[in-house]
């Protein structure tokens, strides 16, 4: 059973961070530039580091650091498209 304070808002705030931690580290980016993404910045066909085989481990890793499962039906092409997609889907899936 979870708290019912005000942590909408904090969860928004942390999976948006963790989101950022995880593209540092599956990537290999660096901390500033991961900071400097906001909702718009363009990810897959616009990040050399993000291709195909960098999106399964990307998904490996937001399954593990979130906790969550990850349906292939899940996925599709928006899902990557900008920071904000992404991180959008992390927190639908983490709820």
């Amino acid at each position: 059973m979870r708290a019912q304070n005000s942590q909408p808002v904090d969860r928004t705030i942390d999976v948006e961070s963790q989101m950022r931690a995880l593209l540092r580290d599956v990537l290999g980016l660096s901390q500033d530039r991961v900071d400097a993404f906001d909702a718009d910045t363009p990810l897959f066909g616009a990040l050399p580091e993000l291709d195909s085989m960098a999106v399964a481990g990307l998904l490996t890793e937001i399954e593990d650091r979130f906790d969550i499962l990850i349906e292939d039906d899940d996925i599709d092409g928006d899902t990557f498209e900008t920071f904000g997609s992404l991180v959008a889907f992390a927190q639908v899936k983490v709820g």
